[in-house]
C-alpha cells in the first residue's frame, strides 16, 4: 500500500480524537517513517493504543509541553502529556536556540507519551547540522543480567553525527529487541527466536504472546545490561522520571505516561573535527573487505535509508486486520 494513503488514515484517525492539524501530521508521520525503514514494531500498530489513549485523556491532543531554562542550555520539559513526538520537536525548537551560543544544550523530559523511533529525532537534529543523543526509558520489560524478573526498561539510545553527505545514524534498544517488536510477531502470529524471552516463569520461549508476560533478555549479556541500567539511571537523575518498575503508559491505555527523556544537543563546529574526515572514515569502513563478499560493509543509517527507497518506491505491507482497524479509526 502506498505510505501516501496510510499516511492520510492515520492523519485522519488522529484528527478524529481532536488532535490539531499540526500535532496529527507531525505523529503520522513518525508512524509512516519507522514502517518505511522496517520498523513496525514503532509504525501504525501503536495507532490504536494512541486512539485509546486520547480517547481515555492519557494523551492531550494539543500540549506541545512547558520548557523551564535551569542552567544556560539546560531545560526541564513538562510534557503535560502531549503526544511524544510533538514534544520531543518542541523540546528541540527550544534547544536549537540556545546550541548556537553554548556549544551543547540538554532537555530532560517528562510527562510525554510514547516517543517511537528515536532515529526520527536523530535524524532531525543530523539535518540542522547538530550532533543529537536522544535518550528514553519505560515500563520494567527487560531482566537484568543472570536475572529472570522484569525490572529494567528496554532503553533505547539514538546517535546522529552530521558528516556533510549521509549523516551516522544510530538507534538501538538495550534488550534484544523493543516489547515492539514482539507485539508484532504476537499481531502476525509469528514465533521469536529462543534468545529474545523468558516467560512469566523465567524459561526461554518462542511464543511472542508469553513472551508479552515475561522479560526480554539484555543485549550482549552483562554489557547490554550495564548501559540500559546506566541509561535508566541517567534519564531519572536529570527528568526526575520513575523507574522501570513503577512506569506505566507506552503499552497501555490506561495509565499515565511517566516514563522520561532526554535530549542533547552538539555543535560540532565547538570541537576541532571536519565533517569531510568523516565522511572519508566512513566511505573506508564500508569499502574494507567483507566477511561475505555478497554482502558490502555498512554503517549505521545504510540500511534505514536502503529500506526506506524500496519501501517508498514498492509501498507498505500491513496485515489485514491492522489495515480494517486503521480504516475504522480514519472514517471515525
Amino acid at each position: 500500500m502506498p505510505a501516501g494513503k496510510i499516511r492520510k488514515m492515520a492523519e485522519n484517525a488522529l484528527l478524529a480524537q481532536g488532535v490539531t492539524p499540526a500535532n496529527a501530521h507531525l505523529q503520522a508521520d513518525l508512524l509512516i517513517e519507522a514502517e518505511l525503514r522496517g520498523l513496525p514494531s514503532h509504525g501504525v500498530q501503536r495507532l490504536p493504543r494512541l486512539v485509546a489513549r486520547l480517547r481515555a485523556g492519557l494523551a492531550d491532543p494539543v500540549a506541545s509541553g512547558v520548557a523551564r531554562e535551569t542552567r544556560p542550555a539546560v531545560f526541564t520539559v513538562d510534557g503535560a502529556r502531549g503526544l511524544g513526538p510533538v514534544v520531543m520537536m518542541q523540546a528541540m525548537e527550544c534547544l536549537a536556540s540556545a546550541v548556537f551560543t553554548q556549544g551543547i544544550a540538554l532537555a530532560a523530559i517528562r510527562n510525554a507519551n510514547h516517543m517511537g523511533m528515536l532515529a526520527y529525532y536523530a535524524e532531525a537534529a543530523a539535518a540542522r547540522n547538530l550532533i543529537g543523543i536522544v535518550l528514553t526509558t519505560s515500563e520494567a520489560l527487560v531482566h537484568p543480567f543472570g536475572g529472570t524478573d522484569a525490572m529494567l526498561g528496554t532503553n533505547p539510545i539514538a546517535i546522529s553525527i552530521p558528516t556533510g553527505t549521509e549523516p551516522y545514524i544510530l538507534d538501538l534498544a538495550t534488550s534484544q529487541v523493543s516489547m515492539g517488536k514482539i507485539h508484532h510477531h504476537a499481531l502476525t502470529g509469528t514465533p521469536i527466536p529462543e534468545e529474545w524471552a523468558v516467560d512469566a516463569g523465567g524459561r526461554r520461549t518462542t511464543d511472542p504472546e508469553a513472551a508479552k508476560s515475561g522479560a526480554i533478555a539484555p543485549f550482549g549479556e552483562a554489557k547490554g545490561y550495564g548501559l540500559g541500567l546506566g541509561v535508566e539511571l541517567l534519564v531519572a537523575a536529570l527528568a526526575g522520571s520513575a523507574f522501570a518498575p513503577e512506569v506505566g503508559g507506552t503499552l497501555d491505555a490506561t495509565e499515565v505516561a511517566n516514563k522520561g527523556d532526554v535530549l542533547i544537543l552538539i555543535d560540532p563546529a565547538s570541537g576541532e573535527g571536519s565533517a569531510a574526515g568523516l565522511a572519508a572514515y566512513l566511505d573506508r569502513l564500508r569499502a574494507s573487505r567483507p566477511a561475505d563478499p555478497a554482502r558490502p560493509v555498512a554503517v549505521p543509517g545504510d540500511g534505514m535509508r536502503a529500506r526506506r527507497a524500496r519501501a517508498l518506491r514498492d509501498g507498505i505491507d500491513l496485515p489485514d486486520a491492522l489495515h480494517d482497524e486503521l480504516k475504522a479509526l480514519a472514517e471515525g
